[in-house]
């Protein structure tokens, strides 16, 4: 990559920026929409679940060989090609006749976004070589975040309540196509100077992992057992199937060396848990405020504002964070935030009053707001700069996988205790069990933060980037490592 005045670098960050925004701006607003989507569609809560996690598991699954792939045929090729196949996924979303082809449709909008936010990491880990310009670039880039949680919920709400639940696809027209125009002008084409071959066994085994242990979870409380059993075993088949797979062969998917990595093992469980507690949080706050209270889609989405600011005013103080004293306390904060809010629900159902619900939305958006800065800079920090593609996929296929994992998980036990009986008045204790595992969530990042960003942590990320830069140098030798 040619070098780039700091003019330039803001530039290309902003871009890569727009590509995260309708992004995370689809999901945001989706939640909103699901009510309305499920009167129009007559929709189950298990048609709901299908509707956001077909997106995030194809997007789970594709993540690192979209990654791979930027790295060795170009990062700018791949992300343009990302902004085609997104665009016109949400187009096709908006025609969607029914929920069976909305699901579809969402799967296409989901090869598309895997080829835009790891390579957008990419390219800005590429852009920004200097670490503290990297950690506030990737403060900059978390708090578009928090702007597509304050602005989801309120102009999904409004086109909700005013044109109905298919305009909330036609957002990613115009920014999708005004990114697709300035990255063809202003960002430059990298590549690394030695990527990866494909992996064809592993990343199917990625898909048959993902899949068949989503499906599991989610029709876990309608079908019988011997419908869900198989999927299950054959989940841990492929797990097992991976892991043995992965480790022999020469260039895998996933490098299972990295592993070795106390802080980017520990970015990987606290991406996996802080993301599911965010997809079961925006799913659960979503039916209840408006199947439950009542609510217009557009009240909702403000009622969703005291969550979604606090996102966006801490993500930069994160990043800054990042950069000056590591990751350790913006990880601390997140962790104890959101397992404070998470507890409101759990112990005092804090949903039933409004100063409680008020209060909890603002923990969790504080900690949400904390958690995405250290995620991603020490997902990638240490690492061989040739395969930033690879890492920083690693980092957010840990994210997809935790949101698809939270919506079933969280999804499937509000199933299970609502039944057959009435939604509004049974929701709140049928609900609880959802928040008691966010907490766990929550507390899962408080205590791997605080195990993974000490000194013994960075020991380890420092043995294990030696090592992996000298397998490199030997590689390049023609020597077998």
């Amino acid at each position: 990559m040619p070098e780039l005045s700091p003019r330039q670098r803001l530039l290309v960050l902003a871009i890569c920026c727009m590509s995260l925004l309708i992004v995370s701006l689809d999901n945001t607003v989706l939640n909103v929409a699901l009510p309305s989507l499920q009167r129009d569609l007559h929709a189950s809560t298990a048609g709901l679940q299908w509707t956001i996690d077909a997106y995030t598991l194809v997007l789970a699954s594709l993540l690192m060989l979209a990654g791979s792939t930027a790295d060795r045929i170009g990062r700018k090729r791949v992300f343009m090609a990302g902004l085609v196949v997104f665009t016109l996924g949400s187009v096709l979303c908006s025609l969607a006749p029914n929920l069976h082809a909305l699901v579809a449709f969402r799967m296409v909008q989901a090869v598309g976004g895997s080829m835009l936010n790891p390579v957008a990491m990419s390219i800005i880990t590429n852009t920004f070589t200097d670490p503290r310009e990297r950690a506030r670039a990737i403060g900059a880039w978390g708090a578009v975040v928090g702007i597509s949680m304050a602005a989801g919920p309120l102009v999904g709400g409004l086109l909700v309540d005013s044109v109905g639940w298919r305009s909330i696809f036609w957002i990613n027209l115009p920014v999708g196509l005004a990114a697709l125009a300035l990255t063809l002008r202003f960002v430059p084409e990298s590549r690394a100077p030695e990527p990866r071959r494909t992996d064809p066994v592993g990343q199917l085994l990625v898909i048959v992992l993902f899949g068949s242990l989503t499906y599991a979870i989610i029709e876990a409380p309608h079908a019988a057992p011997s419908t869900t059993v198989p999927f299950a075993l054959l989940a841990l088949a492929a797990l097992i199937a991976l892991l043995r797979y992965e480790s022999r062969h020469h260039e895998p998917l996933i490098d299972l060396r990295f592993f070795r990595s106390a802080p980017f093992s520990g970015a990987t469980v606290i991406a996996v848990s802080a993301f599911a507690a965010l997809g079961g949080f925006l799913f659960l706050s979503t039916l209840y405020l408006q199947n439950v209270r009542g609510l217009s889609a557009l009240d909702a989405g403000l009622w969703m504002l005291p969550m979604a600011v606090p996102t966006f005013l801490c993500a930069p103080l994160s990043g800054r964070l990042v950069g000056s004293r590591g990751p350790r306390l913006p990880l601390l904060i997140a962790g104890g935030a959101m397992t404070v809010s998470g507890l409101l629900f759990a112990l005092f159902e804090a949903e039933t009053s409004n100063a409680t619900l008020f209060v909890g939305y603002v923990l969790f958006g504080v900690g949400f707001g904390f958690v995405n800065a250290p995620i991603t800079n020490t997902a990638v920090s240490g690492m061989p700069r040739a395969q930033a593609g690879v890492a920083s996929a690693v980092a957010s296929t840990s994210r997809q996988l935790g949101q698809a994992l939270g919506v079933a998980v969280v999804g499937a036990v509000l199933a299970a205790g609502v039944g057959s009986s009435s939604y509004a008045a049974d929701f709140v204790p049928a609900a609880r069990p959802g928040w008691w595992i966010l907490t766990v969530c929550g507390l899962a990042v408080l205590v791997v933060g605080a195990v993974t960003s000490g000194r013994w942590a960075r020991a380890t990320a420092r043995h294990t980037a030696d090592r992996l830069e000298s397998a490199e140098i030997r590689e390049a030798a023609g020597v077998d490592a």
